[in-house]
């Protein structure tokens, strides 16, 4: 009976430890690699030393990418990618904006259409 209770509660602690560490260590880890590996030509990523770029070229354990104002060209490891800051997501925006394009107007003309708008149209005289 000793030995049990003794055993259980470092059971219970070795569990809980899993659960609440390990197990969400594996989940970020597994989420990191997926972003690493669905690169594509044109994303836009921040490295891990705080380098950002926009990818030029894939290989299977690298990716090239452009960077700054002269548009330097470097490659760096695919380990090296910390974030994706426009992804997939943007990309299926591109296309839902390029089939409805968007005008956009200058200030004045926005509140010049609303003031005509908020303007009672001229009633029409019939007696003629």
């Amino acid at each position: 009976m000793d030995f049990m209770t003794t055993i259980l509660p470092l059971g219970i602690l070795i569990i809980l430890m899993y659960v609440l560490m390990i197990k969400p260590q594996q989940k970020r880890e597994k989420a990191a690699k997926q972003m690493r590996n669905s690169l594509t030509v044109g994303d836009e990523i921040i490295t891990i030393g705080g380098i950002c770029g926009k990818v030029v070229k894939t290989k299977e354990e690298s990716v090239i990418i452009q960077v700054g104002a002269d548009k330097t060209k470097f490659e760096i490891m695919r380990w090296a990618v910390s974030q994706v800051v426009n992804g997939g997501e943007a990309r299926a925006e591109k296309t839902e904006d390029e089939e409805a394009p968007k005008k956009a107007l200058p200030k004045r003309l926005k509140k010049s259409e609303q003031a005509e708008s908020e303007a009672p149209a001229p009633e029409e005289n019939t007696e003629a």
